[in-house]
């Protein structure tokens, strides 16, 4: 049901699962489009309209109920199983994504990093083991992995695309700063661009009042900004 959801419902979904979980850990039983439209700052059409993309959990005087929404939002996310995630660097960036918490509730556990300092491998890093990059292909072999985290130079971040491809890993989290070259059908791929998203804040910084909103924050309610 979900191959003709929009990317912007979908990067919407995360949001939905994080709001609705702190609800549920406040014990909150249920919610309403208006309520989880405020704590998201979006309408509560737009809620209504995402949540049905993906069938009717509503009810009519009731709203949602909060466990089973999110419940089935996770469902929707594939977070009702384990991901095993590698880390490739172990510089800062590599480091920041392993010592994040948060993964390991939603169910992200990472099994290793691998780097080329040998002064890094060989050790343990909040207890996940660095080790060399050379061990990379034997490690995939006798742990097989879903995820693997690129936070290596640009002039690398290719050819491990290539290596992790032939070891049968399923998806890459890229933090290094280029654009891969894949096939989609191969494996699926997320960029994060630090630089790019600190770069467009400058811009908004600059230009507040010449930013056009666009049809789908129209759409949301939010107001044109022209000044």
């Amino acid at each position: 049901m979900t191959e003709h959801i929009s990317e912007a419902v979908i990067r919407r979904l995360p949001g939905y699962y994080r709001h609705l979980r702190e609800l549920e850990d406040q014990g909150i039983k249920q919610v309403s489009s208006h309520e989880l439209g405020e704590r998201m700052h979006q309408t509560p059409s737009l809620i209504r309209q995402d949540i049905n993309s993906f069938g009717g959990f509503g009810r009519q005087g009731y709203g949602y109920d909060v466990s089973e929404l999110k419940t089935c939002i996770g469902s929707i996310l594939n977070l009702q199983q384990p991901h095993r995630m590698i880390i490739i660097g172990a510089g800062s960036i590599g480091s920041a994504v392993a010592k994040y918490q948060s993964f390991i509730r939603e169910g992200f556990q990472t099994l290793a990093m691998f780097d080329i300092n040998p002064e890094k491998t060989g050790t343990l890093f909040d207890e996940i083991p660095i080790l060399s990059i050379d061990d990379l292909e034997l490690f995939l072999q006798l742990h097989p992995v879903d995820i693997a985290v690129l936070a290596l130079p640009g002039s690398e971040a290719q050819m491990m695309l290539e290596r992790l491809i032939a070891s049968g890993v399923q998806a890459i989290w890229n933090f290094a700063p280029v654009d891969l070259v894949y096939d989609e059908q191969a494996i699926s791929v997320v960029n994060v661009h630090l630089s790019d998203s600190l770069q467009v804040l400058s811009y908004k910084m600059a230009h507040r009042e010449d930013v056009i909103p666009s049809s789908e924050d129209q759409a949301n309610g939010k107001p044109e900004n022209r000044g």
